[in-house]
């Protein structure tokens, strides 16, 4: 059978397919990526990440202001929500704190 002669078929459609959610290592890995890009301060650690609707919100412990001692060095909590694809939405601080200081119980 010669090429003219062949049926011609149609190529199958490729749909993209859905960016699969980012795992709650690779969320709070975007979120301290994306808020350090933001602000001035290196983020320190990640304090909490907890699944929503429409993406993530992570607790990002950042050091805003070092001291000697380190213990009396400023810390702040950002939270930092990012949507299915790893982008951040938004972020705020809702806590500063001396390292040393222990949470209220």
């Amino acid at each position: 059978m010669h090429m003219a002669e062949r049926d011609p078929r149609p190529s199958p459609t490729r749909t993209s397919p859905r960016p699969r959610p980012p795992k709650p290592a690779e969320a709070a890995r975007h979120a301290c990526e994306q808020l350090a890009s933001l602000i001035v301060h290196e983020p320190e650690g990640v304090s909490g990440v907890a699944r929503q609707e429409d993406g993530w919100l992570v607790s990002v412990d950042v050091l805003e202001v070092a001291r000697i001692p380190d213990t009396t060095s400023l810390l702040a909590t950002y939270e930092v929500r990012i949507d299915e694809r790893g982008e951040l939405q938004e972020y705020r601080r809702v806590r500063r704190y001396r390292r040393g200081a222990a949470d209220d119980a």
